[in-house]
């Protein structure tokens, strides 16, 4: 499976965000990186530039390549609603962010790590694809393997403290997770401007 594999920090630099999960490199430089970092902000960017950031933004945030996200953009367009609105479902849909968001990893190359594993259940049946789209009343839980019950003891742990959205509801003791329903744009807690994604893929 296709994954970004390039340096994490320089990406979160060049941004100005953590994209992938908690940075201390960003909380000590906080400029882009390059020779000229500390004075890159001083250039006025054009609208292009602007757009093309928020999208590289959401692609990054979700761990997705180019041509897979131009095929999530694409679904969205040919759907019924507002495309920003459904292009923010299709990705929060993935398995590997549901994993992320039941609190079972702690960042979603954890999750995504933890689904190509073979840790996770889909309705009983294993299913070892990140990109794979849950659908509501879907049941997610974690193997009866020794191996991937402490692993998701471990990461249940470290993600003590992290709000279950409420489109999810998951029983910790079991580690089992119910999808309630489908997400709103609203429950993504998108840090991308969506709208300057679809005008730039719309011209």
């Amino acid at each position: 499976m296709a994954r970004y594999t390039g340096p994490k920090e320089k990406i979160n630099r060049r941004f100005g965000v953590a994209l992938f999960g908690p940075s201390k490199t960003l909380e000590r430089r906080n400029f882009p990186p390059g020779q000229h970092g500390m004075r890159a902000g001083r250039r006025k960017k054009s609208d292009y530039s602007v757009a093309l950031s928020e999208k590289q933004k959401l692609r990054f945030t979700y761990g997705v390549l180019e041509k897979q996200f131009r095929r999530y953009y694409q679904e969205a367009a040919n759907s019924r609603g507002v495309t920003g609105d459904t292009l923010l479902q299709l990705l929060e849909c993935r398995l590997d962010n549901v994993c992320y968001r039941l609190g079972l990893a702690n960042t979603r190359d954890a999750a995504r790590q933890l689904v190509n594993h073979g840790h996770i259940l889909v309705d009983g049946q294993k299913v070892d694809i990140p990109s794979y789209k849950i659908k509501p009343g879907q049941v997610i839980k974690v193997s009866e393997k020794a191996s991937s019950q402490q692993l998701a003891l471990k990461n249940l742990d470290l993600t003590q403290n992290a709000i279950v959205p409420e489109w999810l509801s998951i029983d910790t003791d079991k580690k089992e997770a119910v999808v309630n329903r489908l997400p709103e744009a609203s429950d993504a807690e998108s840090i991308a401007n969506v709208q300057l994604v679809v005008e730039l893929y719309s011209r």
